[in-house]
């Protein structure tokens, strides 16, 4: 994890095909249990398929564009 926090995956989810905007993306993903993190998120998000439908990351406001 972004903190150091070493987390064991319960499974993938492998070869989901998902739609962002119409550009098609195959993409795994990895289970976890987020109940034993000190922090909560719906969602993980990370690359590649990020980068492969050209996200773009506000960090100073916070915002996800594509």
């Amino acid at each position: 994890m972004a903190n150091q926090t070493i987390i064991k995956p319960l499974g993938l989810f492998r070869g989901l095909k998902i739609f962002v905007h119409g550009i098609p993306c195959i993409i795994t993903f990895t289970i976890i249990n987020s109940n034993v993190l000190d922090f909560n998120y719906s969602m993980l998000l990370r690359h590649p398929w990020l980068r492969d439908v050209k996200i773009s990351h506000d960090w100073g406001i916070n915002i996800v564009t594509i």
